[in-house]
């Protein structure tokens, strides 16, 4: 049975680049149960839409939407407080090149109303290189992102949106380990960073800095090189919130551990608990 989206006063909402839900099925959802997650948004699930496994998040209570067209990106939201108005992709999204050269729009926004919520997993292009098509492909997405946000709080400056995923962007030096590491590479250029800084001129508040501004919170760590034991990460997934949600955002979490052990995520979970 559906359950009826209605208005939940208090929830924890998380995101979580899974990095291919097929492999980590059994971490997301002891992860899931472990912590109590009333809303969990996904990215890179890297599976077509027909072979999402359902079953097992239907089996643990939760109603799951999903937007996979290959086994590249992929995003997803799991809700055990209601799943309504389920829509696939940003308005004016960017396409990008597909296989045959033709326009696609990707699987990379998705967006949900749980629990009177309406929230929206995003998985933003990671750019390749500052001269790449790529990079402009990102900035459009980023902009497109910024005009559809701005829209929905022009239309109602009460409203709960919460705009939750990887950004593929490290907004500050201290977001990454090394930031000399990073000169003429993408996440750290001008250009990037004045686009995630948009989406607060449109009036929206990156929450997880206000509660965990450590400059060793990192979101990423890299499989190569022993990057997570050196904790040489970055700070990639945030939660950008509109003034009314932000309000309610009462506690605040990046799951370290989840990076921890066999078969774990290359990202971590950033999770949010809302209060009345």
């Amino acid at each position: 049975m559906k359950a009826v989206c209605r208005t939940v006063l208090t929830m924890r909402i998380a995101t979580w680049n899974v990095n291919s839900i097929r492999a980590r099925l059994d971490r997301v959802l002891a992860y899931l149960d472990s912590r109590q997650v009333d809303v969990l948004a996904m990215q890179e699930t890297k599976v077509k839409d027909a072979a999402f496994p359902s079953q097992g998040f239907s089996s643990a209570g939760y109603e799951v939407a999903h937007f996979g067209l290959d086994q590249w990106n992929g995003v997803a939201i799991a809700s055990r407080v209601g799943l309504d108005q389920v829509e696939r992709g940003l308005p004016g999204q960017p396409t990008w090149d597909g296989k045959a050269g033709e326009p696609v729009m990707e699987a990379r926004a998705l967006g949900a109303t749980c629990g009177g919520v309406r929230l929206w997993s995003l998985y933003l292009p990671h750019g390749r290189a500052l001269e790449d098509p790529h990079m402009t492909y990102k900035l459009a997405f980023f902009e497109a992102l910024r005009q559809a946000a701005a829209t929905w709080l022009a239309a109602d400056a009460g409203t709960l949106v919460g705009l939750l995923g990887d950004f593929n962007v490290a907004p500050l030096d201290t977001d990454v380990w090394d930031i000399t590491a990073f000169a003429g590479a993408t996440h750290v250029s001008p250009a990037e960073r004045a686009a995630f800084a948009a989406l607060a001129k449109a009036g929206y508040r990156e929450v997880s800095r206000e509660y965990v501004p450590d400059q060793h919170r990192y979101t990423y760590w890299d499989y190569q090189k022993l990057r997570f034991p050196r904790n040489e990460g970055l700070r990639i997934d945030f939660a950008y919130c509109s003034p009314g949600l932000a309000e309610r955002v009462s506690a605040l979490a990046i799951c370290r551990d989840e990076r921890k052990g066999k078969g774990a995520s290359d990202h971590v979970p950033l999770e949010l608990d809302l209060a009345d």
